[in-house]
């Protein structure tokens, strides 16, 4: 419900803000995301190494822009994120007391909607935050034993993660289409009630949130983003 609230609430701001000078306008770019999580692992408070994913990460915005100050964006994006959890603990099915440490990358391309809003120099410098629901659509896992990989596979629509995730944005435009985001997510990486074929839980108790920073080019930038001479008096 309270996801569905934030929605509503950015949807009607967005149609009853139908000024006449309103500027609409499409905008695509790049990420490259350096991603982290929280991890709390039955109790134990982990951390996650640094993961890198600079491909196949594509956001496409819609702009209303109410004024050259004050916009609002709604979009679709397709997104590679993920976690490296290098402390996992395999338990021995017949002694619970006994575990091999091993390291895990977790990784999951989401299709995103993110709503948000627009503050400051619009054409050059401006702040912008909002959120964003996620439909995770490919999983894949990889296991390594030392720097050995024993085991990788991925999944269409798997029922190891949460049905959606969901989170916080917000982020910093700068001049000449160079941007930097950070996003939060407030959603568990993982569906810790998922049994595999053998009976196990392997995410049982496992709390990850994933963070990110990220780098992106052109995400707001209008092909109008600078105006000419001949333009002057408006805002783009």
């Amino acid at each position: 419900m309270k996801s569905l609230s934030v929605y509503l609430f950015f949807t009607l701001l967005i149609s009853g803000a139908a000024l006449g000078q309103t500027k609409y306008y499409t905008t695509s770019g790049g990420e490259m995301i350096f991603s982290f999580a929280t991890i709390d692992d039955n109790g134990r408070e982990e951390s996650a190494v640094i993961r890198w994913s600079p491909f196949f990460n594509i956001q496409t915005m819609f702009n209303a822009d109410f004024s050259q100050n004050f916009g609002f964006f709604g979009g679709l994006t397709l997104r590679n994120v993920g976690f490296i959890y290098d402390q996992y603990r395999i338990y021995d099915e017949t002694n619970p007391e006994e575990y091999t440490t091993v390291k895990k990358k977790f990784r999951s391309y989401n299709v995103g909607i993110p709503l948000g809003f627009k503050v400051g120099d619009l054409k050059k410098f401006f702040l912008y935050g909002g959120y964003e629901v996620e439909l995770p659509v490919n999983y894949k896992e990889k296991t390594f034993e030392g720097d050995r990989k024993t085991d990788k596979f991925n999944v269409w629509f798997s029922k190891r993660q949460e049905q959606f995730q969901h989170g916080f944005l917000v982020g910093l435009q700068l001049p000449y289409g160079a941007n930097i985001k950070f996003k939060y997510y407030l959603s568990n990486f993982h569906n810790q009630d998922y049994t595999d074929g053998n009976g196990n839980k392997p995410y049982a108790g496992l709390k990850s949130n994933v963070f990110y920073i990220s780098f992106n080019a052109n995400l707001f930038e209008n092909t109008k983003f600078y105006p000419t001479s001949a333009d002057k008096g408006k805002y783009y």
